[in-house]
């Protein structure tokens, strides 16, 4: 029988409810991590990655003998450095003579591997080389803009890979609304080839429309990628159904679409009526005074009609 351990204490509370599954998810994580052998190019492209999601990112220093990508047997230590540090997106390097300057770039689902992307760095220029005024530097946080260049991200499934992988290794937390006068920075991304794309980070300064490069910049060389299995992918796009608001009095209908009934009050004319004294109908019960005068009325004008024949009669005789 497994055993299942529940926490004790109150801050392991707390940190196992901020890993729990939300309808909105927190912003994705970024482990960085060395391979056996790391060349002082990839060593510094891991560290300037670190500089620039250093806000939402972990990075580990020490070499790792048994992680070996798109092998089954050497992605365990991955995932378990995963679901360390509660990262679902990994950035590896390792150097080696049949692939010199490699990076691996994936993103797990819960803390699984979900997709890879192998590229060979070439031609990096580190931050430090740039030299441009300290207003052009981006802000650490600061929202960034993405321009892919090319027909190869819309046609060459490399390429489409590539930069799904990228927008989420870069964008940062997923927001609704931005203001303008944060945006300082732009990452462009252009397809040099089938298989190449060159990668520069821009800062720009709001309202001007002008990009200065500030770093880092370089050659990403494609070598190998592997897509999510179908069934994953299906599992990792599931959606929380959102429970919209019944809306009352109204239907729909394919042919005259949308539907509405609408009730109209009692406009209670028969009150209006009694209210005003309108009419015989506004009285439901006659008063008793009214029927008095009515009927002495009645009397004095029988005794009229009396009076009136017997003064005929009078005459003709």
């Amino acid at each position: 029988m497994l055993e299942i351990r529940t926490p004790k204490q109150g801050r392991a509370k707390r940190e196992i409810e901020k890993r729990a599954p939300k309808l909105v998810e927190n912003g994705k994580k970024t482990l960085i991590l060395h391979g056996t052998k790391t060349s002082n190019t990839l060593y510094a492209v891991l560290t300037e990655i670190y500089h620039l999601k250093k806000d939402n990112s972990v990075k580990y220093s020490r070499r790792n003998d048994n992680i070996r990508p798109f092998e089954s047997s050497g992605e365990t230590s991955l995932e378990f450095f995963s679901l360390k540090t509660d990262c679902s997106l990994f950035v590896y390097g390792s150097h080696s003579k049949k692939r010199p300057d490699n990076l691996v770039i994936g993103r797990t689902y819960d803390h699984h591997i979900y997709d890879l992307v192998e590229v060979g760095v070439e031609n990096f220029k580190s931050m430090e080389s740039f030299s441009y005024d300290k207003k052009w530097a981006p802000q650490i946080g600061s929202k960034p803009f993405f321009a892919f260049i090319g027909e190869g991200f819309e046609s060459v499934e490399e390429l489409k890979h590539l930069k799904e992988v990228l927008l989420d290794l870069f964008r940062g937390v997923v927001v609704s609304n931005l203001n303008l006068a944060g945006l300082d920075r732009v990452y462009v991304c252009t397809a040099v080839s089938s298989n190449k794309v060159f990668f520069t980070h821009c800062g720009t300064i709001v309202p001007r429309m002008e990009l200065v490069e500030v770093g880092p910049s370089m050659d990403l060389v494609v070598r190998r990628h592997r897509l999510p299995d179908d069934n994953l992918r299906k599992e990792a796009m599931k959606a929380a159904p959102i429970l919209a608001k019944k809306e009352k009095n109204v239907s729909r209908d394919a042919i005259q679409g949308k539907i509405g009934k609408i009730y109209i009050p009692d406009q209670q004319v028969r009150m209006k009526i009694v209210l005003f004294g309108i009419g015989d109908t506004a009285l439901p019960n006659k008063s008793k005074g009214l029927m008095r005068e009515r009927r002495e009325a009645k009397i004095k004008g029988d005794r009229n009609k009396n009076v009136v024949k017997k003064q005929k009669q009078k005459q003709d005789s």
